[in-house]
């Protein structure tokens, strides 16, 4: 699933090249893309004539802010959009198409169909699901370690978990915690309440930078993580544990472990990153 990084990258080259668009209509066709409005023909109705006038991002979501209204679009697992000219074909999977008025087409594709939009009017989008639930992302002011030691303290869960609720904070999943907890030498089955407030001031910086450093290298590629441009990122170069099952730790040499977490495959040097 794209995460922080890789929904900023998208967010960057999207501006690029949609920006100052037009859309004179609106295919859709798969509706449960669609969350808000509920009628397929509401959302088409409303949209059309409206221009790009910018791109954001909050957490793991991507803003389209037009004229009157914003868009916000959830990739989920292997959501994608990338321009086209009008009248080249359009594959199985793309789902819905912004047609703009200069005759190129945005098209949102998704193998699994799980990616959502919604579209509200400008000023609704905070106080409406989905962004009304999200926690501060790690580049906002109101994120650091005595936000986090807060809220560890309030939870009997472990980190990892912790750091993968939303609410909690938003943007991060499973690569970048893993990634991030190794850089703390923090086990990801710690009990977040346990951490002291050093060791969530060193989390909430080392968060800070492996964010950063992803955003830098355009986020990670995977499997199938592209940009709208059609370009990989490199982060997974960076990588210390993610992925990186039965490699030496890049670190002490020592065998990099995966464990289930939650449900979810979790990296891990067990020298490096000691359970308590």
């Amino acid at each position: 699933m794209p995460e922080l990084p890789e929904v900023e990258t998208v967010k960057k080259t999207l501006k690029q090249i949609v920006v100052g668009k037009k859309i004179q209509d609106v295919t859709i066709r798969w509706e449960n893309i669609v969350q808000y409005p509920k009628e397929p023909e509401a959302f088409q109705e409303e949209i059309k004539g409206q221009t790009i006038e910018g791109l954001g991002r909050k957490g793991k979501f991507l803003l389209f802010y037009l004229d009157h209204h914003v868009l916000i679009s959830h990739l989920r697992m292997e959501g994608k959009y990338a321009i086209y000219d009008q009248g080249e074909p359009v594959d199985k999977h793309t789902h819905v198409i912004f047609h703009f008025a200069d005759g190129t087409e945005l098209r949102y594709k998704d193998v699994r169909k799980f990616g959502t939009m919604h579209l509200y009017e400008k000023g609704k989008e905070w106080s409406l699901p989905p962004l009304n639930k999200l926690g501060p992302e790690p580049f906002d002011e109101n994120f650091n370690s005595d936000y986090l030691y807060q809220k560890c303290q309030r939870t009997t869960r472990n980190i990892k978990n912790t750091l993968l609720d939303q609410t909690v904070v938003a943007g991060l999943g499973n690569i970048y915690v893993d990634e991030a907890l190794f850089r703390s030498r923090i086990h990801p089955l710690t009990i977040a309440s346990e951490l002291s407030k050093e060791e969530c001031s060193v989390l909430a910086e080392e968060i800070v930078h492996t964010l950063n450093d992803a955003v830098a290298a355009g986020g990670t590629t995977i499997r199938s993580y592209l940009n709208s441009l059609g370009e990989m990122g490199l982060f997974q170069l960076q990588l210390f544990v993610y992925g990186r099952e039965g490699q030496d730790c890049k670190r002490r040499g020592h065998s990099i472990e995966k464990i289930k977490v939650g449900g979810r495959g979790t990296h891990v040097c067990p020298y490096c990153q000691k359970q308590k």
